[in-house]
């Protein structure tokens, strides 16, 4: 099993599965599905597939002939359609924020506006 799912999926060793067998030094042919040994293969295309004949010749029944294919009603919703928010990667997602720094103090925490330790006129 992988956790990217591809080796699950297809069936095929990914690259994931690669390195641990590379660095275990095992054979991919023992994992690899059979549906993709040559004799499989050439069972699948052992059978003759015949092309479509032309149009003209197809045989259509009547009824369906008459039918009239609409394509779907859709109505715009009303508004401006929303934007696609970007989506942050995990990195972006748990780094901490940037802090203000105040540049009357230089201390870090707030801003010019909030300081406490600015001097005071009298």
């Amino acid at each position: 099993m992988c956790t990217c799912g591809r080796f699950q999926y297809e069936e095929i060793p990914c690259d994931h599965a690669w390195a641990v067998l590379k660095f275990k030094s095992l054979g991919p042919d023992e994992f690899c599905s059979n549906l993709y040994t040559p004799t499989i293969v050439l069972k699948t295309y052992g059978f003759p597939i015949y092309p479509l004949p032309d149009k003209t010749e197809w045989v259509v029944p009547g009824y369906i002939m008459t039918d009239l294919v609409l394509p779907p009603e859709f109505k715009r919703p009303p508004g401006r359609p929303r934007k696609k928010a970007r989506d942050k990667s995990a990195r972006e997602m748990f780094e901490s924020k940037g802090t203000n720094t105040c540049s009357t103090c230089g201390i870090a925490g707030h801003n010019r506006r909030s300081c406490r330790n600015q001097p005071r006129e009298v």
